[in-house]
């Protein structure tokens, strides 16, 4: 599907991070930096902005904390139109730690918040807006949060916030096609002055079909992640968005390249992607957390068992 307004944000460093502690050596970033680029990609989310603080350096690597001067090493040199993302989680931040957008390497900001913490989530991303930052809040576990306090919540964005874009986010790869349909239709509703965008999470292989529906309703910004690493199950995978957009500005070959040189030895070291613990995670709308911990256990392969602890807490 072509249409000029769509946007594609890789986010392979910053979720693919949340399997390593964000460890990725300055070499494999620049090479998804690289490859991204030549790729026609518009946005590549280079990790979280954290303080240091709050998180210790030695027990997380350099895209946990997204420092400007790291960021410069892995650009510099390479000629790019992409813009640079990163994301910053409600009460993770110092706001003084960012510079103005006229200092730094990064063009956007975005903010990840769940539904009962939107009044912070408002401020941080209208102070990002201020300091000349292109914004968005990205609402966490929607799955969970589709009452009136969603709807709050969006008017409220609407009416307050200065934010390009506001992401529906499937933390928990529960969705499937028709609430993405009801979501993304009622976002488009409230939200008359911001663009609409989409974040699909692969616990029941959805997470591309997902974002597929969010396009057909007019979401124009739209996440995904080199084959489709990240947490637990992954992304919906960027080959796959890419292909199906039919974006003559877009070439896959460098992305296939890197998957060849870089992910698929990468994917022999640590583990992502669809596996049946995170298949029911998702069908029980639960994080992955427990699946992910149960794939460190000596019962990783029980799969029966894990499904009747997570249906009776379900009960419960």
């Amino acid at each position: 599907m072509f249409r000029e307004k769509i946007k594609v944000l890789d986010c392979t460093i910053r979720d693919g991070g949340l399997i390593n502690n964000h460890d990725f050596d300055r070499r494999f970033v620049r090479e998804v930096y690289k490859a991204l680029s030549e790729a026609g990609v518009d946005y590549m989310e280079m990790g979280y902005k954290n303080s240091k603080e709050l998180f210790s350096s030695k027990e997380y690597g350099l895209w946990k904390f997204c420092e400007d001067e790291e960021i410069k090493k892995i650009i510099d040199g390479i000629e790019s139109k992409m813009k640079i993302s990163i994301m910053v989680d409600v009460g993770r931040v110092r706001l003084e730690d960012v510079k103005p957008a006229s200092e730094s390497p990064v063009d956007m900001i975005r903010t990840a918040a769940y539904v009962k913490d939107i009044d912070k989530s408002i401020f941080m991303a209208n102070h990002f807006a201020d300091k000349g930052y292109e914004t968005t809040i990205n609402i966490m576990a929607i799955s969970r949060d589709q009452g009136s306090e969603l709807d709050e919540a969006l008017h409220q964005i609407e009416e307050e916030c200065k934010i390009n874009v506001l992401y529906i986010v499937d933390s928990f790869g529960s969705l499937y096609q028709e609430p993405v349909e009801r979501l993304i239709k009622l976002a488009r509703g409230i939200l008359k002055t911001k663009e609409v965008g989409f974040h699909g999470h692969n616990h029941q292989q959805l997470g591309f079909g997902n974002t597929i529906e969010a396009i057909i309703h007019d979401a124009n910004y739209l996440d995904g992640t080199v084959f489709g690493i990240g947490r637990a199950a992954g992304n919906c995978p960027l080959e796959l968005l890419i292909g199906f957009l039919k974006n003559p500005k877009f070439d896959m070959r460098p992305i296939l390249d890197l998957i060849s040189s870089e992910l698929v030895p990468l994917k022999k070291k640590i583990e992502w992607g669809y596996i049946i613990p995170y298949a029911i995670s998702g069908m029980m709308n639960e994080h992955p957390r427990a699946a992910m911990a149960l794939r460190k256990s000596a019962k990783k392969e029980n799969y029966r068992e894990f499904y009747e602890s997570l249906a009776d807490t379900e009960a419960d």
